[in-house]
Parts: C-alpha cells; sequence; structure tokens
C-alpha cells in the first residue's frame, strides 16, 4: 500500500501543481471545454495513465466541465500516487 503524505509534503507538492487545490484527503481540479464533446474527448485521454499507473481519478463531467478528484482511497488519503497522475494529467490538452 501505499504511504500517506504529510500536510507539508501536500502543501509542498501541491504549490507547483497549477491548477489543483487540495481539499481535505482529496486532490481537484476542474477543467472547462468548448462542448461536451471535447469534456468527454478529454476524459478519454486519461483512461492510458490511469490504467498504466494503476492509479484511478474520480471524474463527474457536467456539459462542458470535467472534475477531476484524486485520492489513494486503500491507503486513506493522499500520497504519491495522486500527485503522479496530477502531473500527467496536468499535460493532457
Amino acid at each position: 500500500m501505499a504511504q500517506l503524505l504529510t500536510q507539508a509534503e501536500i502543501q509542498s507538492r501541491a504549490s507547483v501543481l497549477s491548477g489543483w487545490t487540495v481539499e481535505g484527503s482529496k486532490l481537484q481540479t476542474t477543467r472547462k471545454f468548448k462542448d461536451f464533446i471535447q469534456a468527454i474527448e478529454f476524459v478519454n485521454k486519461l483512461v492510458e495513465p490511469s490504467e498504466s499507473s494503476g492509479h484511478h481519478p474520480d471524474i463527474e463531467v457536467s456539459y462542458n466541465k470535467v472534475k477531476i478528484t484524486l485520492t489513494t482511497h486503500d491507503a486513506g488519503g493522499l500520497t504519491q500516487n495522486d500527485f503522479d497522475l496530477a502531473g500527467v494529467i496536468s499535460q493532457i490538452g
């Protein structure tokens, strides 16, 4: 099981992730797109990196907005896995 990060580690890692916020034990971002089709195309681009890392985000789609939430459920909070995947997602257009 992945090791939980300390609050200091969480704040340090979050400070270098543009567009992401820490909400309790979760890391979140919301992306806005032109329309529903572009939002779903973005969600589809999340499949490969999520599967490759064996770490899967919680995803909410509301028309042209995609909210992504990361947390390591089996560890009960934020781990390096969450920040690694957030970094990858940040590079996806």
